[in-house]
């Protein structure tokens, strides 16, 4: 029986940034140079597929510091942490290598200049993410969390004219327009940087989805479901009005999902490996005869570098996760 045809469209840009991919290289090149096991706190990324590739490789993935033995090298993941994560680290002596994504590490030292010069902060973001919770507690004193509009109209700061913000990296510029033009309305002397600040992987990503959905009848966004930006990228495609779902592998697509359909919408949030997106294509190539396009879009081309005490600090150009 001949197969139903079917367009597949990939978005661009997709999947890792260069935070996740210097996250990864991280943690293999620890285990290439120390041996098993090497430590991480927290999961390296919100990836389960990720994170099981580097356990098989010797990674042993643990919440709190005190799970960690004494003087063992220890990798804190790309969120970041807080103050007192790296403090309880030097009490036990841990080798650490950190892993936070340098545009993580922007917000710190800019929230930390804020309150340095006498400003409350506040930080838009989601509350109970390990990057916000790192950036909180980051920074002297009071941070303010605000997630949402409301959130501005019940601040109520000790000095409604020193005031300044920063944002979770994983927001994009339209995720956090609104909340901003509400903050600076409320409290017009309200500091805060400039959207260039901004992640360029997570705009960028959102941006590829909103032209993909004047595209496709269904949009497939791979990614786990506790990935802040996975599941925005799913809303942003139901926002434009396209049936879009996320989905953490080939193996939990629906084909009832695809039914009637004609043009499928493929991207992946920013921890989830190429070889997931791969894997989809080929299980719809099973499924349909596929025309499989790539949708014009921005080329990423930023590294970052390696840490110094890897050893290395050239930076890392490759964009896919390597089981090597």
């Amino acid at each position: 029986m001949a197969k139903r045809p079917l367009r597949v469209i990939l978005a661009q840009p997709r999947g890792f940034c260069a935070g996740v991919v210097r996250a990864v290289d991280i943690v293999e090149r620890a285990l290439q140079i120390y041996g098993a096991p090497v430590y991480v706190r927290h999961e390296i990324v919100h990836n389960e597929h990720v994170v099981d590739l580097l356990r098989d490789k010797g990674a042993r993935f643990v919440e709190k510091v005190s799970d960690i033995p004494k003087g063992a090298v220890t990798v804190f993941s790309a969120h970041g942490v807080a103050r007192k994560v790296e403090d309880a680290a030097d009490a036990r002596g841990l080798q650490v290598i950190d892993a936070t994504c340098p545009l993580v590490s922007k917000v710190h030292i800019e929230a930390q200049r804020y309150a340095r010069q006498g400003y409350e902060v506040v930080l838009i973001g989601h509350s109970g993410h390990p990057e916000v919770e790192g950036t909180m507690g980051q920074v002297p004193g009071e941070v303010h969390l605000i997630s949402n509009v409301a959130d501005v109209a019940a601040l109520e700061p000790v000095d409604p004219a020193k005031l300044a913000y920063v944002t979770q990296t994983t927001l994009s510029v339209d995720d956090t327009r609104e909340i901003i033009a509400a903050l600076k309305s409320r409290f017009p002397e309200t500091r805060g940087p400039d959207v260039k600040d901004i992640c360029y992987a997570t705009q960028n990503r959102q941006t590829a989805v909103r032209h993909l959905a004047v595209q496709s009848d269904v949009i497939l966004v791979i990614g786990s479901d506790h990935s802040s930006n996975s599941n925005r990228l799913r809303e942003i495609g139901e926002e434009a009005g396209t049936e879009s779902y996320l989905i953490p592998d080939a193996g939990s697509l629906e084909p009832a999902w695809l039914e009637g359909t004609t043009t499928v919408g493929i991207t992946a949030g920013a921890s989830a490996p190429e070889d997931l997106v791969q894997g989809l294509v080929d299980r719809l190539c099973d499924m349909f005869e596929v025309t499989l396009t790539d949708l014009d879009g921005i080329e990423e081309n930023v590294t970052f570098k390696l840490p110094p005490p890897l050893g290395l600090d050239v930076p890392q150009a490759t964009a896919d996760f390597r089981d090597t």
